[in-house]
C-alpha cells in the first residue's frame, strides 16, 4: 500500500468533454475531485486573437503532421468544444457494443438534459438551405443536424462559433466544469501533466509542472482526458508502451462555390445541415467560418483570386473516416500520411461536393487544402483499455477521443460525453467491475 497521503478521491487530467463529464458526475456525488488543465479558464471573448492563443499556434498548441497538415484542437478549459461546431451526432452504438460498451441510456439521459435540437428556421442560413436543397435534388439524404446550442441565446448573422461563442449560446464542456467546481471540485489551470505516478502496478498520483515548478499530487484514482494526442503522451512517460500508434485524424477539406446574389452567407452556425455516406466513410455539411479564417484557408491553398469572396459563398465540408496508421512523435509533431484509400475518399467527396455546388448555381468552385480534426484511437479500447476504460495499471483510466477502438469519421462530442458519464458511474460503483487484461 502506498505511503503517500491521498489528497483527492480522483484526479482528472484535462477538461474536455471526457474529463468534464467524469468530474461533474463524481463531484455531484460527493467525491473530492481535482481537475488539472493545461490551458486557461478565462472568459471566452469570441475574438480571433483569443482563438489563436488557445489553439492555432503551430507545434506548441496546434499539432502538425509530418506533411504539414494542421490538426485542430484547443488548449483551454473545456478543450476543443470551445471551437467545435456544436454537433450532437449520434454515437456508433453498434460498434461500441462489440467491445462490451453500452451507452444508450447515458445518451438518452444527456439528450433530455442538454440543449440538443436541430437549428430553428429563424436561425437557418441561405447557404445551408441551398446546400441542403441541392444535395436532396441529387438524391442525398441531407437534413438538419442536431446541435448543442441554447438557441434563445444564439444570434442570427453571427460568425463567432469558431472563435468561441461570447454569448454562451453554444454548449461546451465548460458548463460541466463549472458545475463540478460548484459541487466542490478544485481546478488548477496552466498545469502541464508530465506523467502518472505508479507504485507496484497501481496509479497513485500525477506529476505536473506549473509556472516552472514541478508538483506531485495523489489520489485514489486517476482519469486521463488530455485528448487524442495529449493522453498517449502522458501514458508513454508513465510506462505504458504501444500507445500513440495506428490512429485516426478525420481528414477534411472545404469545397466552396460562389453563387451570385446569395447574400448573407458565411455568418452562421457551422454544420447546420449535412449527410453521410456510411459505406464510403464520407461526411458532408455546410461549414460556415469567419471571414478571416476563410482568407487564411484561401491563401494557404493559393486561391488568391477567391480571397475577397465571402458573402455569396457556399462552403461544404468534406470529411472522411480515415485508415488507422501513423505515430505520435511528440505533442507538436505527428507522423501520419493519407493512405491510397483515404485519398480516393477525399477525391470522391470533393467531386460530390462540387456537383452539389454546381447544381446549386455556383459558376466557380474551389477547394482548401487538407487539414484534420478529432485525433483518436491512440489508446484503444480492446488493446490498451478494458471495457471500463481502465489501463493495465489499476486505478488509471482514460476518457477522451484516444479511447475509441476504431475510426468513426463523425463529430465525437456526444459519444465522449456518454463514455464519461458511464465512467463516472463505474467509479462510483454503479457499473459491473472491469475485466482484467
Amino acid at each position: 500500500m502506498s505511503t503517500f497521503q491521498k489528497e483527492f478521491d480522483v484526479i482528472v487530467v484535462g477538461s474536455g468533454p471526457g474529463g468534464a463529464s467524469v468530474a461533474r458526475g463524481l463531484s455531484k456525488n460527493g467525491k473530492k475531485v481535482l481537475i488539472l488543465e493545461m490551458g486557461d479558464y478565462e472568459p471566452t471573448k469570441g475574438t480571433f486573437r483569443q482563438m489563436l492563443s488557445r489553439g492555432w499556434v503551430p507545434v506548441t498548441k496546434m499539432p502538425l503532421t509530418t506533411g504539414g497538415k494542421p490538426i485542430v484542437r484547443a488548449i483551454t478549459t473545456g478543450g476543443t468544444t470551445n471551437f467545435y461546431s456544436a454537433c450532437a451526432y449520434e454515437p456508433p452504438f453498434g460498434m461500441l457494443k462489440k467491445y462490451g460498451i453500452d451507452i444508450t441510456q447515458e445518451i438518452a439521459d444527456l439528450r433530455d438534459e442538454l440543449p440538443i435540437d436541430v437549428i430553428s428556421d429563424e436561425l437557418m442560413n441561405p447557404a445551408a438551405s441551398l446546400f441542403m436543397k441541392s444535395a436532396r435534388e441529387l438524391g442525398y439524404d441531407c437534413r438538419k443536424l442536431d446541435k448543442l446550442i441554447y438557441q434563445d441565446k444564439c444570434k442570427r448573422n453571427c460568425q463567432f462559433c469558431t472563435y468561441g461563442c461570447p454569448n454562451d449560446a453554444k454548449w461546451n464542456a465548460r458548463y460541466f466544469v463549472d458545475e463540478a467546481v460548484e459541487n466542490g471540485a478544485q481546478i488548477i489551470n496552466h498545469a502541464k501533466v508530465r506523467k502518472v505516478i505508479t507504485e507496484n502496478g497501481v496509479a497513485i498520483g500525477v506529476e505536473y509542472k506549473r509556472r516552472g515548478k514541478t508538483h506531485r499530487t495523489y489520489a485514489e484514482k486517476i482519469v486521463i482526458g488530455a485528448g487524442g494526442i495529449g493522453s498517449p503522451g502522458i501514458l508513454k512517460k508513465s510506462g505504458i508502451k504501444g500507445v500513440g500508434s495506428d490512429f485516426c485524424t478525420d481528414p477534411l477539406m472545404l469545397v466552396m462555390g460562389k453563387v451570385e446574389g446569395l447574400e448573407g452567407t458565411g455568418r452562421a452556425v457551422p454544420m447546420m445541415t449535412g449527410f453521410r455516406l456510411e459505406e464510403e466513410g464520407i461526411m458532408f455539411s455546410d461549414l460556415h467560418i469567419p471571414q478571416i479564417l476563410k482568407v487564411l484557408f484561401d491563401v494557404h491553398a493559393f486561391n488568391f483570386g477567391e480571397v475577397t469572396d465571402y458573402s455569396d459563398v457556399i462552403p461544404i465540408m468534406v470529411k472522411i473516416r480515415d485508415d488507422l496508421s501513423g505515430k505520435i512523435i511528440n505533442n507538436g509533431l505527428v507522423s501520419k500520411k493519407l493512405s491510397k484509400e483515404d485519398k480516393q475518399k477525399l477525391a470522391l467527396g470533393e467531386t460530390i461536393a462540387r456537383n452539389i455546388l454546381v447544381n446549386a448555381g455556383a459558376k466557380k468552385t474551389y477547394s482548401s487544402r487538407i487539414m484534420a480534426a478529432h485525433p483518436g484511437a491512440t489508446v484503444k479500447i480492446g488493446e490498451h483499455l478494458d471495457k471500463n476504460l481502465k489501463t493495465r495499471f489499476d486505478n488509471l483510466y482514460v476518457c477522451d477521443c484516444s479511447a475509441f477502438p476504431e475510426p468513426m469519421g463523425i463529430p465525437p462530442t456526444l459519444t465522449i460525453l456518454g463514455l464519461g458519464t458511464r465512467l463516472a458511474a463505474h467509479l462510483l460503483g454503479n457499473e459491473p467491475a472491469a475485466t482484467n487484461h
